[in-house]
């Protein structure tokens, strides 16, 4: 393992870039005019770009590092570092790269770097949730010119590029550089519109306009980016007029943003479905009991009824209405209609006291048991409350239920750890390639560090027939044919509950009157996206 030492270059951008990160308040009045400030809602773990399959994280890295393909605020694909791309063959990609780019370093972008970050993907130590799902298919890489790059899959692969539009490249001389580098701004040489000054976990990402940048020149030459998880705190700042613009309006104060004539408001569906995980790996698990407190002989939640009863339980519709206030879809599936692959039969469950009580009852659990869930307080809008009201539907139906939240950088640690700390826990997932792919391989596939797939299953679900379609409908050219087998892997796995799906986000920005922005079904917030009106 090479150790990574910064070069005198790296060094003497990365203390420019300090410099422009303390001097903003001096900056004359027409300088401050092309200043941003912008409130998110949700953590940023990292500014490795590799490190951790996020969307906060991966939201902050599409400033700094482009990706070869880009997408549109539909997750329509374009061209971004590659200009295009064909196929040769069933089983080869050509990719024509962008001339004349530059990385912030002033060094010229190529094919090496991009031989360099595919090298990086699987490399990461330590990654909760690797890239390695949208890099596993490429099993040789050919560098045929500099602007030119071919990549060889063990199967045909259709979706290849919109699996490189999540992946970002970084420079050549970063294939090792530990992720601490890329933190303190020394390793994050990209060829994004904006720099990284300065990153200061649990507060801010401050970023510096890249005059050199090849696409459209950014209004904002400084944009910080503070993380207000608090919604109050981040509406509070938004009429303040602190911050230019805000994500994730909480639900309950989108009326009134809506009503100021200083504010604007964008919505749109998200491909975010927000589901339970359930281990339905262990034999015993470790937060069901029965209502003694006594271990249970067997895990009730590798009993299909069990998990049946669960999902009968929860009204989605008056979690959408009453916690939402209608910004939110319920959900039966792992995408809204509309995505490619959303399959037209997968319908959410219908409220069902007296039919999940039977279920438990044919299980074995007459009486119920008792259950503590997990979730996040500070991640997901309203998830403290959804958690909240999920415990008095679970006691409806007999399972004693205590609900436990925590920090988003706890909880996601610990449903990360190999061991998986939880028994049922809330959580998310933004389809990053905006269609059914990307959470049957991430949520349900059987966890396969080889294949890259189940990087975040969670409850450890495992169902070779789902693997199998799954990993045929990858290979399946023709569209109409490939989305058929999308329905069939979804329609087997959510018939078998290996999660339950709740809600789909409706994503929501506000800006100050004067800005504009089109919301996105990403949800990523692009400050490069924020124009003046006009």
């Amino acid at each position: 393992m090479a150790i990574f030492r910064p070069t005198r270059r790296t060094a003497l951008r990365s203390a420019a870039l300090a410099t422009v990160a303390l001097s903003g308040a001096g900056l004359p009045a027409a300088a401050q005019a092309q200043e941003l400030s912008i409130g998110l809602s949700g953590n940023v773990t990292s500014m490795d770009p590799h490190f951790h399959n996020l969307s906060p994280n991966n939201n902050v890295a599409a400033h700094v590092f482009d990706r070869l393909v880009h997408h549109d605020e539909r997750q329509r694909v374009g061209p971004g570092l590659a200009v295009s791309w064909k196929p040769i063959d069933d089983l080869t990609w050509e990719f024509r790269l962008r001339p004349g780019v530059r990385f912030h370093d002033g060094s010229e972008f190529g094919a090496e770097d991009v031989v360099a970050t595919l090298q990086r993907v699987p490399w990461v130590p330590n990654s909760p949730s690797p890239f390695t799902l949208y890099t596993r298919a490429i099993v040789a890489t050919e560098v045929v010119d500099p602007l030119t790059i071919r990549f060889r899959t063990r199967a045909p692969w259709p979706l290849l590029p919109n699996d490189l539009a999540t992946v970002s490249i970084i420079h050549r001389s970063m294939a090792e550089a530990p992720t601490g580098e890329f933190n303190a701004a020394r390793a994050s040489i990209g060829t994004g519109p904006f720099r990284l000054a300065e990153f200061v976990p649990n507060d801010r990402i401050v970023l510096a306009r890249n005059d050199a940048y090849w696409g459209p020149r950014p209004h904002w030459q400084r944009v910080t980016m503070r993380i207000i998880v608090n919604d109050a705190a981040r509406t509070a700042a938004m009429l303040a007029g602190d911050v230019g613009m805000i994500e994730a309006v909480p639900t309950t104060d989108l009326a009134r943003l809506k009503a100021s004539p200083q504010v604007a408001v964008q919505q749109v569906t998200s491909n975010r479905l927000i589901y339970l995980a359930m281990d339905q790996a262990r034999d015993q698990t470790p937060h069901a009991t029965d209502k003694s407190g006594q271990a249970l002989a067997a895990n009730p939640l590798k009993d299909l009824r069990v998990r049946r009863a669960l999902s009968k339980a929860v009204n989605r519709q008056a979690i959408v209405d009453r916690l939402f206030e209608g910004s939110a879809i319920p959900a039966g599936g792992f995408l809204p209609d509309g995505f490619f692959g959303a399959s037209p039969r997968l319908r959410p469950d219908a409220l069902d006291i007296e039919g999940a009580r039977r279920l438990l009852a044919e299980a074995g659990y007459p009486n119920g048991f008792a259950l503590t869930i997990h979730g996040p307080n500070d991640r997901y809008p309203n998830d403290d409350k959804v958690l909240q009201a999920l415990g008095p539907m679970l006691n409806r139906i007999g399972i004693e239920t205590k609900v436990q939240t925590l920090p988003w950088a706890t909880f996601a640690t610990q449903a990360s750890a190999p061991n998986y700390a939880y028994s049922v826990a809330l959580l998310g997932w933004g389809s990053g390639t905006g269609e059914v792919s990307s959470p049957l391989r991430a949520l349900v596939g059987t966890p396969n560090r080889e294949k890259g797939t189940g990087a975040a299953n969670r409850g450890r679900y495992s169902n070779a027939r789902v693997d199998e379609i799954s990993e045929r409908a990858m290979g399946t050219v023709d569209d109409a044919a490939r989305e058929k087998l999308l329905f069939e892997a979804s329609e087997i796995a959510l018939g078998d509950l290996g999660i339950i799906p709740l809600y789909y986000q409706i994503n929501s920005w506000a800006t100050r009157k004067g800005l504009t922005y089109v919301a996105r079904s990403d949800e990523y917030t692009l400050a490069q996206f924020v124009r003046p009106e006009g």
